[in-house]
């Protein structure tokens, strides 16, 4: 319904467009002897096409920056995943860890409070009913953008979680309509058991002829996103979690790349996940911040690469996200984390870029289940870096 009056509106601006230019070519037949009176006709012509043309496109706007899916009306699917204990985790995590770093360290013990100012979460810890969600993916973006995939992540969290707090971090696409813009979303934010939502959530977006990095916290009754998620969820609890500390990177993996690795290797065909936080202490890392959408079908890696704007962003980063070892047969994206920080910067984790001097600091619970919502049914595999 909603593509349907998107797609007439178009056409209706095209149609006028039309009109418009089939004036000015007119008023260029008929000069320079044209008339006053006709120079006049073709002038309000001109006016009143611009004016129906601001309209319709203030109205489209408008009625975009309302609009959502039907919750009630989307596909949720869930799996059992396998559950380690924290402490078997440990000792698989710290061999994977120490392959890739110079120094590693993984203990078990209480989750610090995450609403520290060095964290700036909305809650203090990543305990109760740990739950990984994945809501839409890059076929929604890719090849062309299916701008009616905004999601409203209050709704969809509360039918997964039921009743009581729920709290939520993770990496995806922002709520592009308060941006007028395609932009990273990086998510925190809790929805109290009477459901009120406090929302510590960033965007990182593209702006400006030098295409600068711009983080903007996301309205405290915003409570959607665009296209494709990855949360972690939980009640938000102080509890025991995983605590690892990593330093002078020597291998080719990436942080997260590693210990989810390290994890595949070990429990193979059984599926592990896990979701939290980790800090880039030091150093600095290779991110992205998605350009606004492609008008030009986008069909490989190198062409979203090409799309991507990639820059070197500097400690301190915060990154909110979740890994699991398997696609578990729901088309799951493997791993996937954003970074916000206290200045400018935030994006897409990719990897670090000086391996000599970074450190990194992560706090991670494993997940009981993940809960798969409006799977695509035309999938492919690009664009998941």
């Amino acid at each position: 319904m909603f593509a349907a009056r998107l797609q007439n509106a178009v056409y209706l601006i095209i149609a006028r467009v039309t009109l418009y230019e089939r004036a000015m070519l007119t008023i260029g037949q008929v000069a320079p002897k044209a008339s006053c009176a006709q120079l006049r006709l073709l002038s309000r012509v001109s006016t009143q096409h611009r004016s129906s043309r601001d309209f319709n496109e203030r109205q489209q706007i408008e009625n975009m920056s309302q609009s959502q899916l039907n919750t009630a009306q989307l596909v949720f699917e869930e799996k059992p995943l396998h559950v380690p204990t924290l402490e078997e985790l440990q000792q698989v995590i710290q061999g994977a860890l120490c392959k890739n770093f110079v120094c590693a360290t993984v203990k078990v013990g209480a989750c610090p409070d995450l609403r520290a100012k060095e964290y700036g979460l909305v809650e203090s810890g990543l305990g109760g009913k740990a739950t990984l969600l994945e809501v839409g993916g890059p076929p929604y973006l890719l090849p062309l953008v299916q701008r009616e995939k905004l999601y409203n992540i209050k709704e969809i969290t509360r039918r997964i979680q039921g009743a009581g707090k729920i709290f939520a971090i993770g990496a995806g696409a922002g709520p592009y309509p308060i941006r007028s813009s395609n932009c990273e979303g990086i998510y925190n934010l809790s929805v109290s058991a009477d459901d009120e939502l406090t929302n510590g959530s960033y965007t990182a977006t593209v702006r400006g002829e030098q295409e600068e990095c711009v983080l903007e916290r996301i309205p405290s009754t915003e409570p959607r996103c665009a296209l494709l998620l990855n949360l972690y969820l939980s009640r938000g609890e102080p509890g025991s979690v995983l605590k690892i500390s990593a330093k002078q990177r020597k291998g080719e993996l990436n942080f997260i790349e590693c210990i989810r690795k390290g994890l595949e290797d070990h429990y193979g065909d059984q599926v592990v996940g896990l979701g939290g936080i980790f800090v880039i202490k030091k150093g600095a890392v290779h991110q992205h911040v998605m350009r606004d959408f492609s008008t030009t079908p986008i069909h490989t890696d190198e062409e979203v690469n090409q799309w991507l704007k990639f820059y070197d962003m500097p400690a301190q980063l915060n990154a909110l996200g979740t890994l699991v070892t398997k696609e578990h047969d729901l088309d799951l994206r493997l791993q996937h984390f954003h970074s916000f920080s206290f200045s400018n910067w935030g994006g897409h984790y990719h990897y670090d870029t000086t391996p000599d001097i970074v450190e990194y600091e992560a706090y991670l619970n494993v997940a009981e289940r993940v809960v798969r919502v409006d799977k695509p049914l035309d999938t492919h595999k690009v664009g998941r870096d």
